[in-house]
C-alpha cells in the first residue's frame, strides 16, 4: 500500500494518539476512501516503522493498611479479590494459568457453588464445577459471561 507523505504523516499521527488498528481501519476508509482489511493496515503500520501503544494497565487500588508486624498475613490475602457481577455471580482470573489454557480462575454463583473455568487456544470456554454434576442456572451462565468480559477486558484481552 502506498501513501503519500500527508497520509503516512496521518497515519502517524493516529498512533501516536494511541488509536487501535482497527479504528486506523476506519479513519483509512472515511477520511481517505481507502478500504483495507485489518491485515493490511497492520503491515501498513510496520512499513511504517511504527509502533501501536499498549492501552494503560488499570492504575491499582490503594493498599489496604498493613497488618500489625505479630500476626501471619492470612492465605486468602493471596487470592484475587472476586469481580462481583450481576445477580451476585463473581469472578477471579487466575495469576498462574491453569495447564493447557490461554486463561483461567474461578467463579461463585448466586447459589454459593464454586467452579473453575479456563479458555482454551480455540477460545472455547469451560467449567469445572467443584460438586460433580453441578450446572448453574442459566441466568448465572449469562451473568458469568458478561463478568468474565468485564474482567479480561480490565486485564487488556
Amino acid at each position: 500500500m502506498n501513501l503519500d507523505p500527508s497520509q503516512r504523516s496521518k497515519v502517524a499521527e493516529w498512533i501516536g494518539q494511541g488509536l487501535k488498528l482497527s479504528e486506523i481501519q476506519s479513519r483509512l476508509s472515511s477520511e481517505f476512501g481507502l478500504s483495507l482489511t485489518y491485515m493490511d493496515v497492520r503491515l501498513l503500520v510496520d512499513d511504517l516503522k511504527l509502533t501501536p501503544k499498549d492501552p494503560e494497565p488499570p492504575k491499582p487500588a490503594t493498599p489496604p493498611p498493613a497488618p500489625a508486624e505479630d500476626a501471619p498475613a492470612p492465605a486468602a490475602a493471596i487470592e484475587p479479590e472476586p469481580a462481583p457481577g450481576p445477580a451476585g455471580v463473581s469472578v477471579t482470573v487466575d495469576q498462574l494459568t491453569r495447564p493447557g489454557a490461554l486463561v483461567s480462575g474461578k467463579v461463585t454463583f448466586s447459589d454459593g457453588q464454586k467452579a473453575e473455568w479456563y479458555m482454551d487456544q480455540t477460545g472455547r470456554l469451560g467449567l469445572a464445577p467443584q460438586k460433580a454434576g453441578y450446572r448453574p442456572p442459566q441466568s448465572d451462565i449469562r451473568d458469568f459471561q458478561m463478568a468474565l468480559e468485564a474482567e479480561l477486558s480490565k486485564m487488556g484481552l
